[in-house]
């Protein structure tokens, strides 16, 4: 039986300049009394065009660093206890928008009560539209980021203006796109190709390439603003793939990618985003028997050539093109490790690593030394 899980998400308002509108009225959606959550690089941005906008604000909290660790997650939870905040403002990426929802889950096992998000996602993975988060535990003999999924934490208004990606670095906000494709690719695990994810999904793939493609080479975003080799509403197509690639999170389980990616971010450090174009392309190689024919839903296959190769080869091609890390040796990692983040992935995700099919343990490490 096919079946569509559906969040309780209240409304997603997008368009060019419609920021600081939307932002005073978050009010009328239960947005009251918030806390911010953003980081520093951002803090022009909060103060030029949300927090004159935000009515009885409950002061804001920065200490959040990338991978959501548990001691900063502590620290947000404190910030809204004490300020007697209401709600929480999401301005940030994926870590901000899940150290949000990770402090509205312990808000909640506190108090009873969920505090109510408002997100204004500021890269391209798609974070504000789900209801998963993970918080990397950082007091044992090893960081490990671990995954959660509470329903009531999906962010219950999100706001898109190009104006929210106008300044976030090129390498950040390039990669973050590759992330939300790897959720287009990994949520047909376990749905058809007509399922509403399949549908959308496909679409917001080819809006991710359309715009990808023709991308400046090695120019900030701002900047390829200012020269017009990108125009705001290219901005606003990439956010929408972002929306379409993960629109409907309740219903799909991630794959191979996701959980690598997760190893060498969480415990390792490798920036998360990053981590999906150096992993997203091979792993759709190596469980391309698993998915079957369920990829043709991301193109027209080449004569003679089959669906998860085609896909692979337009990821990896742009991931080149644009010039983003393709390979773990990119990154301070002691190749040494390698074998460590292999026991990891086998311990921790085993239904994963099973959709490299046969011998599935022994072309997992094969897999992490191509990628290397």
């Amino acid at each position: 039986m096919n079946h569509l899980n559906c969040l309780p998400q209240e409304g997603v308002f997008w368009g060019q300049h419609i920021l600081q509108g939307a932002v005073a009225r978050l009010g009328d959606h239960g947005i009251r009394r918030p806390v911010t959550f953003t980081v520093e690089p951002l803090e022009r941005l909060y103060r030029n065009c949300v927090q004159p906008n935000l009515k009885h604000e409950a002061g804001s909290f920065t200490a959040l660093p990338a991978h959501v660790p548990d001691v900063a997650v502590q620290g947000g939870l404190e910030a809204c206890l004490q300020s007697g905040a209401e709600s929480i403002l999401a301005l940030g990426g994926g870590s901000v928008l899940d150290a949000a929802k990770a402090v509205s889950h312990l808000h909640h096992e506190k108090t009873g009560r969920y505090l109510p998000i408002a997100a204004l996602p500021t890269t391209l993975s798609g974070s504000e539209f789900s209801h998963y988060f993970g918080i990397t535990e950082t007091d044992g003999p090893q960081k490990f980021k671990r995954s959660y999924a509470v329903r009531e934490t999906v962010p219950k208004v999100v706001v898109i203006d190009p104006v929210l990606v106008s300044d976030t670095p090129r390498a950040l906000l390039l990669s973050s796109a590759i992330k939300g494709m790897d959720h287009a690719v990994e949520g047909m695990r376990k749905v058809t190709r007509e399922h509403p994810h399949a549908i959308m999904a496909a679409s917001g793939l080819e809006r991710f390439l359309a715009v990808l493609q023709k991308w400046p080479q090695s120019v900030e975003t701002r900047e390829a603003l200012e020269q017009g080799a990108v125009t705001p509403a290219d901005l606003l197509q990439l956010q929408l793939a972002a929306w379409q690639c993960y629109f409907s999170p309740a219903s799909v389980i991630y794959g191979l990618s996701h959980r690598i990616g997760h190893i060498l971010g969480g415990t390792f450090g490798l920036p998360h985003s990053a981590t999906s174009c150096i992993t997203l392309a091979p792993v759709i190689r190596a469980c391309a028997d698993f998915y079957g024919d369920k990829l043709e839903i991301f193109g027209t296959r080449r004569p003679g050539e089959d669906a998860a190769t085609q896909l692979a080869d337009r990821i990896s091609g742009v991931v080149a093109s644009l010039g983003l890390p393709a390979r773990i040796g990119d990154f301070d990692l002691d190749p040494a490790r390698l074998p460590e983040v292999a026991r990891l992935l086998k311990k921790n995700y085993p239904n994963e690593v099973a959709d490299l099919g046969s011998n599935a343990s022994v072309k997992l490490d094969a897999l992490l030394e191509s990628i290397w």
